[in-house]
């Protein structure tokens, strides 16, 4: 998925001049065909993200279309106020490209897992976040990033994600469809489409049909088609790799709260819990962990049906 993005970033320079690409201390040899046919819009800057965030910033108030890549913890945490004064409050168009959002950087431990990365930018006026679930799709969404107005913040997987939304288009502020249900509501963003969708055809055997909902624009959300499922069904569940606090869930908590509905739901979040990762390993494992699966989707998913 990184490989994808940062190959559109060249492919999009290419054809537009207004495109700069910004890294952060990234590895030796990232972008090498963008830097010796564009050097004068290609910059490796070292472990100084915020001084980055505002070099930004100021290369988009003279027309550029700028694209920063980093390690998501330093995107978010570390720049928070300049990307929220310099970024947002001035509406100018930086794409923050937020390396291993979730617990990708396990081995690294809590200071490199972007578990809140979601939530922080969520609470910025005029920042959108992709999260997509694959290569496949990052490769459809990049091109639209070019002429959105604003800052976009672009949240990573790891990489080698088995391709999940073939044939799915993309359009950013648009959640689609993946599977039709009228028993219960999956809504997941990001990677963990994968995990919602083996939950679904797990849940058909048992003669549960589960609808799901991927939603690769987690702001701006796609209520009006949310709504529309969850109008239908009694149960929903969301699933992310992301605290449970403020990112996919906390949107949906929020939409179902001020929603009437003509009967009643049962609503759970799926994430990692309001901790910091107190394990090193795998992200595979702390995902196993926190019950970021698809067997934890089936099994609440089953128990709010039942009652």
């Amino acid at each position: 998925m990184r490989k994808m993005c940062l190959d559109m970033v060249y492919e999009l320079a290419k054809r537009d001049r207004r495109i700069v690409f910004i890294g952060s201390d990234l590895g030796a040899g990232t972008l090498n065909p963008f830097k010796a046919e564009m050097p004068e819009r290609f910059f490796m800057e070292g472990v100084s993200e915020a001084n980055v965030v505002g070099m930004a910033a100021g290369m988009a108030m003279e027309g550029k279309i700028v694209y920063v890549n980093t390690i998501a913890t330093f995107l978010t945490r570390r720049c928070f106020e300049q990307v929220a004064l310099d970024l947002c409050l001035h509406n100018v168009n930086v794409r923050l490209i937020g390396n291993g959002g979730g617990v990708v950087y396990a081995p690294l431990g809590p200071t490199h897992e972007a578990i809140e990365d979601i939530a922080i930018f969520r609470a910025l006026p005029r920042m959108t976040i992709l999260a997509v679930a694959d290569a496949e799709e990052m490769r459809r969404m990049m091109p639209q990033t070019v002429e959105r107005p604003g800052p976009i913040y672009i949240r990573l997987g790891k990489g080698d994600e088995p391709v999940v939304t073939r044939d799915v288009p993309f359009e950013i502020g648009r959640a689609y469809v993946m599977r039709e249900g009228s028993d219960a509501l999956i809504v997941s963003t990001g990677v963990v489409l994968k995990a919602a969708l083996d939950a679904a055809e797990a849940l058909a055997a048992e003669g549960l049909q589960a609808a799901v909902l991927h939603v690769p624009t987690v702001k701006p959300f796609d209520t009006a088609r949310f709504l529309e499922l969850a109008r239908a069904v009694p149960v929903i569940v969301s699933v992310e790799e992301h605290s449970i606090l403020g990112g996919l869930g906390g949107t949906v908590a929020e939409i179902l709260a001020e929603t009437d509905f003509d009967s009643p739901k049962r609503f759970r979040r799926i994430g990692l819990p309001d901790a910091f990762p107190d394990q090193y390993g795998s992200q595979a494992s702390l995902l196993k962990r926190y019950g970021v699966t698809a067997e934890k989707i089936v099994s609440t998913v089953r128990a709010l049906a039942a009652t």
